[in-house]
């Protein structure tokens, strides 16, 4: 599947860095909840990462509504951003939410 064909349809997620947890590696903290579409395969070799917005508990997965794409565009590491069904965020909002990762790539949103 194009990652473009998430775009505006219903996607399950699993939640495996929940609002609130600390990055493995980097040890900064996650503010929104990040995880996979299970049974995807991308370019970097891991299944498709997911910003979940619009949500301001911890969870451990998550059905809900692709609105936009992060095209990193000096990383083979793209992102969906899936929000709950009828919920929407500009870009600029979009970008505030995911700056706590998303500042040290360049990338653009697809919408």
């Amino acid at each position: 599947m194009n990652i473009k064909d998430y775009l505006n349809k219903s996607v399950y997620v699993v939640i495996n860095r929940p609002m609130g947890s600390k990055h493995p590696k980097y040890g900064y903290k996650y503010p929104v909840n990040y995880g996979y579409v299970p049974d995807t395969k991308m370019a970097d070799g891991e299944e498709l990462d997911v910003f979940v917005l619009g949500i301001d508990t911890p969870l451990e997965s998550f059905s809900g509504e692709c609105i936009a794409i992060i095209h990193r565009t000096n990383d083979d590491d793209d992102k969906l951003v899936i929000v709950p069904e009828g919920k929407n965020f500009t870009n600029k909002e979009i970008e505030k939410f995911v700056e706590f990762q998303e500042k040290w790539f360049k990338h653009i949103l697809i919408r």
